[in-house]
């Protein structure tokens, strides 16, 4: 009988990832094992049925989770490269992180301390940087946080996260969500939270399951779990160190106004023990471009078949028109559009009209960056820039006239804006343009 070989034909999704083997499987997405055949990089790639998020009222979730990586870029996140979509299904392609879900080590047992201090580092490190971005997770979990193939922690599932605008004018938030044996008491109690407050009590039970091999709260059913915490009735096993206790004390407290926020626990001499703070940062305002070019061949789809192609990305000269991402997954339904979710470019200037000349203008900004203790470091043509003298979240902040930030952090920027740089210009401010909530 003569030998027959068999050669499987490679399946290539918009003409740029070669889809592998199924990495898991849920009620309403794939997850196939990817890699970029131009790059040769391995991905991860997510693939839902539209029809799917329909049917199930994922829609909200699904915009959320992709809103809110487009936002977050960490060496302790996993990240989100590209969103494409045909007609039936939305591609969400993401980093790929092979050393599976911290949990795998929770459920064998108790932690060497050192290792569960790095994992927490990690994790608080991923949470200060969501935080900062105006972002709350709202589901920490083990389950929910990757190692890669260094054993470095991946924060990853978004799928319930807040962004700013979900919060009330107090700033608190009012949807009660996550998991029972994490959430945070306050949230239950459908009086408003602090999102951040809620994600460090969540990284209080984390650090206890990695010290411990448990949970601190447990019950037969999930109210006894939630009896449990809104006593913050708990015990601490006699292995675990002075430090780690003293720490975990200061996490799982009940009042979350008196809980530790994430300025005090990187002040704890137990978490400082070898803390450096990640330094390969990759940082955009998006890691998605919401204005994705689509082509007009058709593609095989995840499972081989084929599908007429109305997103992604291809070579081929005949085109049709040019789709934006978020149109396509539009399609779904006349409210599902991401459009105004994604935070893809770059924040606008803000920019502001005046009667004076441009000299008494100039001269006006110079005195105000002496009264704000800011360092004048160019003036050009015209063109002032600005230095803070201090060291921020994301280093010194810095600005040009027009007020579009250059460096620094988005909120120190917004804030530092509304709080000292419009009083001090209002006597030379006829009108500002754009944005007037949220930037200079």
């Amino acid at each position: 009988m003569d030998r027959i070989n068999i050669i499987k034909k490679r399946t290539i999704l918009f003409n740029k990832y070669e889809i592998g083997k199924t990495l898991g499987q849920g009620n309403f997405a794939k997850v196939f094992h990817g890699r970029n055949v131009s790059t040769n990089e391995n991905v991860a790639i997510k693939v839902i049925k539209k029809e799917k998020l329909k049917k199930e009222r994922l829609m909200k979730q699904i915009k959320r989770e992709v809103s809110v990586m487009s936002l977050v870029r960490h060496p302790h996140i996993v990240e989100l490269k590209e969103v494409m979509a045909n007609k039936a299904k939305v591609f969400m392609v993401v980093e790929y992180v092979k050393g599976g879900e911290l949990f795998a080590k929770v459920a064998k047992g108790k932690m060497k301390e050192e290792i569960a201090r790095k994992y927490f580092q990690q994790l608080i490190s991923a949470v200060d940087f969501c935080h900062s971005r105006g972002v709350t997770h709202r589901d920490l979990k083990p389950e929910n946080l990757l190692l890669d193939e260094n054993e470095d922690l991946k924060v990853s599932d978004f799928g319930l996260s807040a962004l700013p605008d979900q919060r009330r004018s107090d700033g608190m938030l009012v949807t009660p969500c996550g998991t029972p044996a994490y959430v945070a008491p306050e949230v239950l109690k459908k009086i408003g939270y602090d999102g951040s407050k809620a994600d460090i009590w969540s990284c209080g039970v984390i650090l206890y399951a990695l010290l411990c091999g448990y949970l601190p709260f447990q019950g037969e059913n999930v109210m006894r779990i939630y009896s449990k915490s809104f006593k913050a009735d708990y015990a601490l096993p006699e292995w675990i160190s002075p430090g780690a206790k003293n720490l975990i004390r200061n996490l799982l407290v009940v009042d979350p106004e008196k809980r530790f926020s994430i300025v005090d626990i990187m002040k704890d001499p137990w978490f400082q023990l070898g803390f450096m703070r990640p330094i390969a940062f990759s940082m955009k305002e998006s890691a998605v471009d919401d204005n994705i070019d689509f082509s007009g061949d058709d593609e095989a789809n995840s499972d081989g078949s084929n599908a007429e192609v109305v997103g992604g990305i291809g070579t081929n000269h005949m085109r049709r028109p040019s789709y934006n991402a978020f149109e396509i997954i539009s399609s779904l339904s006349n409210g599902f559009d991401l459009r105004n979710l994604f935070e893809t470019r770059k924040r606008s200037p803000s920019m502001f009209i005046s009667k004076l000349s441009a000299s008494a203008v100039v001269g006006k900004l110079e005195n105000v960056a002496k009264k704000l203790n800011l360092k004048v470091t160019g003036k050009k043509d015209f063109m002032v820039r600005m230095q803070g003298m201090t060291e921020g979240r994301k280093g010194r902040l810095g600005m040009t006239v027009e007020f579009s930030k250059s460096s620094g952090d988005t909120l120190e920027y917004v804030k530092f804006c509304e709080d000292e740089v419009r009083p001090s210009l209002k006597d030379i401010v006829w009108s500002w343009q754009g944005d007037s909530h949220s930037s200079c």
